[in-house]
């Protein structure tokens, strides 16, 4: 390979930096073994022999580091193997870990491993881990045997955690899915019925929308929603039900508001002369009367909403939410200077009476924010059950 042309001061920065670096690169491995610091000493002392396989300090204080590192991880092993901590386990196996990787680090390093022997702890790892996929397993089998739905869920959690350690880990699985279904909480979704037939269909798409929706998000595993009739069909036990009915509601109440307004504006009209002979701008008064006309339709109504145990009845939750959507429809025409009027007055001019949206597009769209804060009470209920 052809080297660039170099002058005699470059090549000789390039030296300086290659040989700052490399006395940085002892200090800082003899830094991080002096504040005892000897994973990373061990590992920085590694590198260093990868680049340079002869260095002396790399190669006095490795072995040290070493059995360093080995002592402060053996010694946690040890504190926790007395511990009361049910899950000591798996903070073995990150001991245990931790000592393997320096294993592999040296390991990687031939020069490394003509000063240091180190250990394999791939046997001590797998023990720990199916002693801690042991305490998991046993943990869970307690909690599932108390037969109820928090402890279930706990106990899903325990089984998970044995099969993540050591994967098919004895019957976990089984137990895992007979903790969810046990753990589950089933919450049907009632029909909503509107006192006029009319809104009927338009009703059913606001609660169909809500059930697939709320399905859809699985705001909680332990958590399932059913359409009312679906789970009629298919006998499925109900926990809890949610009863939705509209306590009240309007729809399409029409108001015809027709205003009359006289506006008037001085506005520059050309020039004149004063008694000086200067000229100077003449101004005059422009007049107009306004014809204005406002259609207003306002629909509204209040979802009252429980949320029933169905084991004793009881109400666990309960509100009411109100909605409301406002048509508005303004137009106007004027008489007089149109140099009158404002901006505003402008924009109201032309249109015409038109008439609102169909009554079931007005239930819909008076229904869109209840069902928003629906939404989010039932999100942030469930989601903490």
């Amino acid at each position: 390979m052809k080297l660039p042309n170099l002058s005699f001061l470059q090549l000789r920065t390039l030296l300086c930096c290659a040989v700052v670096a490399f006395l940085f690169s002892c200090r800082s491995g003899e830094k991080l073994y002096n504040k005892g610091r000897y994973d990373e000493a061990v590992e920085t002392f590694v590198k260093k022999l990868q680049r340079r396989p002869s260095d002396t300090k790399a190669r006095q204080l490795l072995p040290t580091a070493y059995q360093h590192s080995l002592k402060l991880h053996e010694d946690r092993v040890s504190q926790l193997l007395v511990s009361n901590n049910q899950l000591k386990w798996e903070n073995v196996r990150a001991e245990y870990r931790s000592m393997q990787r320096l294993y592999d680090i040296i390991q990687s390093s031939p020069a490394a491993m003509e000063v240091v022997k180190p250990k394999d702890y791939s046997s001590a790892i797998t023990g720990a881990q199916e002693n801690a996929a042991e305490a998991r397993y046993e943990r869970g089998n307690i909690l599932l045997d108390r037969g109820d739905k928090a402890s279930a869920r706990q106990a899903y959690d325990e089984f998970a955690a044995a099969l993540k350690l050591v994967n098919n880990y004895k019957d976990a699985k089984a137990l895992m899915d007979e903790a969810y279904h046990m753990g589950v909480v089933n919450v049907v979704i009632s029909q909503l019925e509107v006192r006029s037939p009319y809104f009927q269909f338009t009703a059913d798409q606001f609660r169909d929308y809500l059930v697939r929706n709320i399905q859809q998000q699985q705001i909680n595993r332990f958590v399932q929603f059913f359409d009312e009739r679906f789970a009629a069909e298919n006998k499925v036990p109900a926990d809890q039900y949610l009863e939705l009915r509209f306590y009240d509601f309007i729809v399409g109440q029409t108001y015809v508001d027709r205003t009359q307004r006289d506006v008037s504006r001085e506005i520059e009209d050309g020039t004149k002369k004063d008694s000086t002979g200067k000229e100077i701008k003449k101004y005059i008064t422009v007049k107009a009367t306004l014809f204005l006309t406002k259609q207003t339709v306002v629909s509204k109504g209040i979802l009252d909403y429980r949320i029933l145990n169905t084991a004793n009845g009881q109400t666990i939750r309960q509100n009411r939410i109100p909605g409301s959507y406002t048509w508005i429809n303004e137009f106007g025409s004027y008489r007089g200077d149109s140099r009158a009027l404002s901006d505003q007055d402008k924009r109201l001019m032309g249109g015409r009476e038109m008439s609102p949206p169909p009554p079931d597009q007005l239930f819909l769209e008076f229904t869109k924010p209840i069902y928003t804060d629906l939404d989010r009470e039932l999100r942030g209920f469930y989601s903490n059950i």
